[in-house]
C-alpha cells in the first residue's frame, strides 16, 4: 500500500520516514518529494509497505502526530488528478 505523509519538517529525510514506519511492518520504499529547480522539500512524500493491516495500522497510529516538531498527516495515497506540475517534482531517493 502507498501512503501519503504531508505536513513534513523541512529536514525530514527519506531514512526518517522509513525509521518511523518500520515500527509498523516492513517498509518497502519511502521517499520525500523535493522541486526539481531547488531540491528543496515540498514537505510531504510517500511510504510504500507491502503488508496491507501493517500499512492501515501505521496511518492509524500517525496520522496527526508529531513527528520532527510538526504535526504529520498520514493517509492512503491516491493517484493524482491533475498533473500539471509533473516536471517540477522529483523524489528523494538517495
Amino acid at each position: 500500500m502507498n501512503i501519503y505523509v504531508g505536513n513534513l519538517a523541512w529536514k525530514a529525510k527519506k531514512q526518517d520516514l522509513s525509521e518511523l514506519f518500520q515500527h509498523f511492518g516492513e517498509v518497502t520504499r519511502a521517499f520525500i518529494v523535493r522541486d526539481k529547480r531547488t531540491r528543496r522539500s515540498k514537505g510531504f512524500g510517500f511510504v510504500e509497505m507491502e503488508d496491507e493491516e501493517a500499512a492501515r495500522a501505521a496511518i492509524e497510529a500517525l496520522n496527526n502526530t508529531v513527528f520532527m516538531e510538526r504535526a504529520i498527516v498520514v493517509n492512503e495515497a491516491h493517484p493524482r488528478k491533475d498533473d500539471d506540475d509533473e516536471d517540477t517534482d522529483e523524489f528523494d531517493e538517495e
